[in-house]
């Protein structure tokens, strides 16, 4: 409601008139004043702060509408209300045009007057109290040292205060367009997670994003994007601080304390090896294989190199060889022309024409055909392919980055895998180590995933006992980090207090028997590779070692980490 004390100016060439509406007005609690001509009511504005002005359309020679347009030149915040004895719409819509509230016909009574005024006075309140929000959120803004953007549910961006403009180069003019095209400053790798907040309606957290700026030079940010909700609670778009993290991200490195790299996690010796070869990686243009088993991070890996170097103004392509047929694989890498197969109805581009300028990641390459095997290798030597049905040759301009969990090696020794597109492949291999290889690893890797999960859950669990960790770290971890978050969140879901403890852990983890170093192997290629191969070497490891093309040693390692002999030494 509106303060009784709120001035109203009453302006009318009539002294009688201006007398009635300032009596009409007193009697609601109004203190009003009143003026006779333009310049007394200039000198009344002059003087005090109005809520809201009368001005009769006639003042003697001049017209109300003058008044409001030098009152509109003054700046003056005051509600107008236009009176007249001979309405028309032109003097309507020019007092509309200059910012009158109303217009209102003669005979005018108390009542009109009164509901009019309060009206007025609340609208005008109600707009006041949003300007104040607005300046106070305008203020947070500005004193906030991270980055604010706000997008609408196409991506489109709605608001940002200057942080924002000033990380991501990001002009004022720029309000309105799409998030992902409006600044030349970087790679554009926040835009993904914006997709994935607005698909997913979940929020999402990138910890020490690598962006490439303009000048050559990288820029590392954490961000953390949330649905924005109406009042219904209704996604209308999502919220994203952008945090520098440059500095701290160097000084890190400087001393090879780096606790994480580009969304990967680690800081023991292995790990700032790793972040140090990624690093030279990412601006040598070069094709590189990465291997090591499931679970170990290597589409993260990919994700660095890429963002990391020259091509991060690029797309990135990510394949799964092996979640489609070699007939779809080849329409998926190469695409197609209309009529090249039953259902090809029109013209499509594969994933090494979307690439182009960019980079390919081909994860689990290890189980793509001989046929494909071939086609890839002539990719990779003439940077050119034909699409499905098309005799036309398409050039592009891709790097490749291949992962697998397979040992290549052991396919080629079985003519599984062509040995020219294997050296192909592997110009630098980056080999990640398995979760049991850097235990170390482990306390901050589950720092990690609870921080995660206590935003996607709402809770505030603050850890791990000590008797979970010393057990996580006794365990093989077959299914690597994978596997480790999947078992944290399961206790997420069904711990109720400060701290995990055993008895939050899946069944097969709470109910293995203290002390032993692992719980039973979970499945793996490698291992049934391993397996079949001991079977046609009659149990002889030697022998079995020779056909895979391993060592001694590094056979009676995999043995053991994967659980393949028992406590006698007999296969299991």
């Amino acid at each position: 409601m509106v303060a009784v004390n709120e001035k109203i100016l009453v302006v009318d060439d009539e002294p009688d008139i201006c007398l009635i509406y300032k009596l009409f007005l007193i009697s609601f609690g109004y203190e009003v004043v009143t003026a006779h001509d333009i310049n007394s009511a200039m000198a009344a504005v002059a003087e005090h702060e109005f809520g809201l002005i009368f001005i009769d359309i006639s003042l003697g020679g001049d017209s109300g509408i003058d008044l409001l347009r030098r009152i509109r030149h003054q700046g003056v915040d005051a509600y107008v209300i236009i009176i007249t004895g001979y309405p028309d719409l032109e003097s309507a819509q020019e007092a509309l045009r200059f910012g009158a509230f109303d217009y209102l016909s003669k005979p005018v009574t108390q009542e009109t007057l009164h509901r009019l005024a309060k009206k007025a006075l609340d609208h005008k309140s109600l707009r006041d109290e949003k300007e104040r929000y607005r300046r106070n959120l305008e203020a947070i803004f500005r004193s906030v040292t991270d980055g604010i953007i706000t997008v609408d549910r196409q991506g489109n961006i709605l608001a940002m205060n200057q942080q924002a403009q000033k990380l991501c180069g990001i002009h004022p003019d720029k309000v309105g367009r799409p998030m992902d095209g409006s600044t030349n400053h970087c790679a554009h790798g926040c835009a993904p997670t914006l997709h994935s907040v607005l698909q997913d309606n979940a929020e999402t957290f990138k910890e020490q994003l690598t962006c490439r700026l303009r000048d050559g030079k990288d820029q590392i940010v954490g961000l953390h994007a949330s649905p924005l909700l109406d009042e219904g609670g209704r996604s209308v778009g999502a919220v994203m601080v952008v945090r520098d993290e440059t500095r701290m991200a160097a000084l890190e490195r400087d001393l090879k304390e780096r606790r994480r790299f580009h969304g990967i996690i680690g800081r023991g010796p292995a790990m700032q090896s790793l972040y140090s070869l990624v690093e030279n990686l990412a601006t040598v243009e070069t094709t590189v294989l990465i291997t090591g088993e499931s679970g170990t991070g290597k589409e993260l890996v990919a994700e660095a190199i890429h963002y990391h170097g020259n091509r991060s103004n690029g797309p990135l392509v990510k394949v799964n060889c092996a979640a489609l047929p070699d007939t779809l694989l080849e329409s998926e890498l190469f695409g197609h022309v209309r009529g090249a197969f039953t259902g090809a109805l029109r013209d499509k581009k594969g994933r090494f024409q979307l690439a182009d300028k960019g980079t390919l990641f081909l994860d689990e390459i290890g189980d793509i055909s001989p046929n494909m095997q071939t086609r890839l290798l002539r990719v990779l030597q003439e940077k050119s392919f034909e699409r499905v049905g098309d005799s036309r040759t398409t050039r592009v301009d891709v790097r490749v980055i291949a992962a697998t969990n397979q040992d290549l090696r052991a396919k080629i020794a079985r003519n599984q895998f062509r040995e020219d597109l294997y050296y192909r492949l592997k110009v630098v291999e980056v080999r990640l180590p398995p979760l049991r290889e850097r235990r170390s690893d482990i306390p901050i890797l589950c720092e990690h995933f609870i921080e995660r999960f206590n935003r996607k859950f709402e809770k505030s669990i603050r850890g791990i006992s000590d008797k979970v960790l010393k057990e996580f770290m006794e365990l093989s971890w077959p299914g690597n980090i994978r596997e480790l978050e999947h078992v944290l969140e399961y206790a997420f879901v069904v711990c109720r207090k400060a701290w995990i403890d055993r008895e939050d852990l899946p069944p097969e983890y709470r109910n293995r028997e203290t002390g032993t170093a692992a719980i039973a192997p979970v499945a793996s290629p490698e291992r049934e590779m391993i397996l079949k191969t001991l079977q046609k070497a009659g149990g002889i490891k030697s022998r079995a070692a020779r056909m895979l093309g391993f060592s001694r040693s590094t056979m009676y390692r995999k043995l053991r980490e994967l659980n393949i002999v028992d406590e006698e030494g007999e296969l299991g």
